[in-house]
């Protein structure tokens, strides 16, 4: 089955994260087949997300890598936005964060996150979870011609 191409938003402020996502992205060569965005703060990614901004981002096959603690707008009030545009609020979203307060997990999941995942501390660790990341979606069956997968 040949592999799906993703258009995978990260939401980073962090740039050595950013850079650490990139290395694991290549260190797994999905760089080849999926494309990278990059926002640094939730203003970033929504804009990126509706087509306001300079770079264009596919509107099909995407997926949100989010972190939770961001400057301008963080994590949670960036999903809050996301959930209530009528056509973002089906987007898939992963929150990537250092958070491992329950209250943070809770409202992610409140919603509607795909997974709620530590950072890991090793960077083997962190091309690892990419790879799980990249197989479980390759997995995951969205019905065809869904808009906002």
């Amino acid at each position: 089955m040949p592999k799906k191409q993703l258009n995978i938003l990260l939401v980073e402020d962090d740039q050595v994260d950013v850079m650490t996502v990139q290395r694991a992205f290549k260190k797994n060569n999905l760089l080849e087949k999926h494309r990278l965005f990059i926002a640094y703060n939730g203003i970033e990614a929504l804009s990126l997300l509706k087509g306001k901004s300079n770079e264009k981002m596919p509107p099909d096959n995407r997926l949100v890598l989010l972190d939770l603690n961001m400057p301008k707008m963080g994590g949670i009030e960036f999903l809050h936005q996301l959930r209530a545009d009528p056509s973002l609020q089906a987007t898939s979203v992963i929150v990537l964060t250092t958070s491992d307060e329950d209250r943070d997990r809770v409202e992610a999941y409140k919603l509607n996150v795909a997974g709620y995942i530590i950072k890991p501390v090793t960077f083997d660790k962190f091309v690892d979870m990419i790879a799980v990341i990249d197989q479980y979606w390759q997995l995951n069956q969205l019905p065809r011609n869904y808009p906002y997968s």
